[in-house]
């Protein structure tokens, strides 16, 4: 292997629609246990983004 070409690091992430076949139960639970951190953590930036808007909104236009 040359200095200049990168190693390959193993995926520990998930893709989107990728196949699932080759997993056990156990690797397929840790994906699962990451994805509901992932989406808890999501829909607490999407509440903050909808609060800081309607705060935005109430200062600029008097409404909600």
């Amino acid at each position: 292997m040359d200095w200049d070409e990168t190693k390959a690091t193993p995926s520990t992430g998930h893709t989107i629609g990728e196949p699932l076949d080759k997993l056990s139960k156990d690797e397929l639970q840790a994906r699962l246990t990451s994805l509901d951190g992932e989406i808890t953590r999501l829909k607490a930036e999407l509440e903050k983004k909808k609060a800081h808007e309607a705060a935005a909104a109430e200062l600029f236009t008097g409404k909600t």
